[in-house]
């Protein structure tokens, strides 16, 4: 008996299933017919109700040396309203972007809400464009797009490059440590006369740029109502009056850390301690230090970062007895996760609690607030996406074999569309005002649309061999990584127009100190990939060729996104030399051949 198998689930507090299925032709429809509480419709209300019923519970927490930061609701409510009355004594004013260069902190988080509370739209861009040694072009390229009236950086020293560029000379910069002459500092900001938030639901609240993986970002529009209903649709999955408290890393750049934690947390008057940690070898210490100390109601974290956190977890007794002292729901975003991974976590929370912990993950994009479906039922199966969150309808199109379906989503978190670019927006929607994601989804039943849908890579990632065979490459890299049994933390698949598959692999270095030599670790992936190919369906599930890569995807360039995610095609096109050598003629011996 397998009793990580067998053991029960620890009660995540989850609101009953409900789904509407419409067919028309080939075509699915699902609706979630469950009703949500749409009682705050700007991200500011939330702040001003849990400062008067909560006022001493604390919002935000940040590392300060061995201890943390805490700001509660209730100061939190009376710096933001300072912060506002600052910006507006800059001049500034509704319908004004305030760029942000800054990493996750509580400054980052007071000053955004000050200024979403006057009307002006936020606008945070990856830390990466403007860090000492950055591309600025990217960053060039965003203050083009988003056009800011101010800017707001956590460290002068840290962005000091990027600040001093031309294309931000002439604006007001607020900062929080280290300003240069001429800055206006953060803490002069919180001496200002206080003002009341005046937005309304149909201001714009954020600027989100999206990846860029398929061109330059473009600026998504994300209204108060977006962010503010997405935060009630997510309440409404679950039956929990308690606050959630969370340690968490996801930045605030993109959506998913910005709304789907951040404004969750605050949407439902619970904690958050901003974890300064990364899921890349050398800052996943940081992670590990924040939850020996904090027990987590709840924990969200990328892929790569799961892939880290089971080894600590299988090593260190006291670390797990903390992280699954209270935990109900563990989940994961940002891109599918092997199945080795969940099981191995579930070992652990078996062999500590008793007890599994259900695996949840959400499902959206920048457009869609970001979560348009989640898995709100008890769920141990690592691929699935879930179904619709309350008051949200998804449109499956057919899109090929093997009941393949093409995603759109239609709901109250759905963005207007992209900033000054009306025919990218017109190009986003179907004729049924459906937002189309460009990811690939199918049914984890074909008889029953209520057990949910299993994600089936992104439509932009997929590829066919010279054959003409089509090869789904999101599904087979996670396919791949789960045959491989955590020795790889990623892979990059390969082979447009070439006569077969191949891989280029990302070793996790602690797993392969574990097994031994270079030769064990070279015949473990053999042995996981020619099983994998045993059960291959066709020629674009099988792997023909497989390269180890030296070092780690490379997260300056932006091949490595935020959320841990290795954008797929920017990967193969640094690597011209590594792409050759896979499919030279006559490959050398780092090449595996199967």
């Amino acid at each position: 008996m397998n009793a990580s198998i067998d053991a029960p689930f620890r009660d995540a507090r989850y609101a009953p299933r409900a789904l509407d299925v419409e067919r028309q032709g080939e075509t699915l429809i699902l609706r979630n017919p469950m009703p949500y509480a749409a009682t705050m419709r700007t991200t500011t209300a939330p702040l001003a109700r849990w400062a008067a019923e909560a006022p001493e519970r604390i919002w935000l927490a940040e590392r300060d040396g061995e201890g943390w930061r805490t700001v509660t609701y209730a100061r939190a409510a009376e710096q933001v309203a300072a912060l506002a009355g600052g910006l507006k004594g800059l001049g500034l004013s509704r319908g004004q972007p305030l760029l942000i260069l800054a990493r996750n902190g509580i400054d980052h988080a007071l000053i955004a809400y000050a200024a979403m509370g006057l009307g002006m739209p936020v606008a945070p861009v990856s830390p990466q464009y403007g860090l000492k040694g950055a591309d600025l072009t990217r960053l060039e390229h965003a203050v083009e797009r988003l056009k800011p009236a101010a800017v707001y950086a956590d460290d002068a020293e840290a962005f000091g490059e990027a600040l001093a560029a031309p294309f931000l000379a002439g604006l007001p910069v607020v900062v929080s440590r280290n300003a240069r002459p001429g800055d206006v500092a953060f803490d002069d900001l919180l001496n200002s006369a206080p003002v009341e938030p005046v937005a309304q639901s149909d201001d714009i609240a954020k600027l989100l740029l999206t990846s860029g993986s398929t061109g330059k970002p473009k600026a998504v529009v994300c209204t108060h109502d977006n962010i503010a209903l997405n935060a009630c649709q997510i309440q409404g999955c679950y039956a929990d009056p308690d606050p959630p408290v969370l340690v968490n890393s996801a930045p605030w750049s993109h959506s998913l850390g910005a709304n789907a934690i951040l404004h969750m947390v605050l949407h439902r008057g619970g904690t958050l301690y901003i974890d300064a940690g990364q899921p890349v070898p050398g800052k996943f210490a940081e992670t590990v230090r924040n939850l020996r100390e904090v027990a987590t109601t709840y924990h969200n974290m990328v892929p790569a970062g799961w892939g880290m956190l089971v080894g600590e977890l299988e090593r260190d007794e006291v670390l797990a007895a903390k992280f699954f002292e209270v935990v109900r729901v563990l989940q994961y975003g940002g891109a599918s996760m092997a199945q080795s991974i969940l099981d191995r976590v579930q070992a652990v929370a078996v062999r500590t609690i008793g007890q599994r912990i259900t695996f949840a993950a959400g499902y959206g994009a920048t457009e869609t607030g970001p979560t348009a479906c989640n898995i709100h039922w008890i769920n141990a199966r690592s691929g699935m996406v879930g179904l619709p969150t309350p008051g949200t309808s998804v449109k499956l199109v057919p899109a090929g074999e093997g009941g393949k379906f093409e995603i759109r989503v239609k709901g109250p978190q759905v963005s207007p569309g992209y900033l000054d670019q009306p025919e990218a927006t017109a190009q986003a929607f179907d004729e049924d005002s459906f937002y189309r994601l460009g990811d690939a989804a199918r049914l984890a039943d074909p008889e029953d649309p209520a057990a949910g849908l299993v994600f089936d890579g992104r439509l932009v990632e997929n590829f066919k061999l010279a054959s003409g065979t089509f090869v789904a490459a999101g599904a087979l890299r996670v396919a791949a990584v789960s045959a491989i049994g955590g020795l790889i933390s990623d892979a990059v698949v390969c082979g447009e127009g070439q006569d077969g598959v191949g891989l280029m692999l990302f070793l996790d270095a602690k797993a392969c100190e574990r097994l031994g030599d270079k030769g064990a670790v070279r015949a473990a992936i053999i042995e996981g990939l020619s099983q994998l190919n045993a059960g291959a369906m066709g020629g674009g599930g099988r792997v023909l060729r497989a390269l180890i890569l030296d070092g780690a995807p490379d997260a300056a360039s932006g091949e490595l996104t935020d959320k841990g995610y290795i954008n797929q095609a920017l990967a193969r096109d640094r690597r011209p030399a590594e792409l050759a050598r896979l499919f030279a003629e006559r490959p050398d011996a780092g090449v595996m051949r199967f």
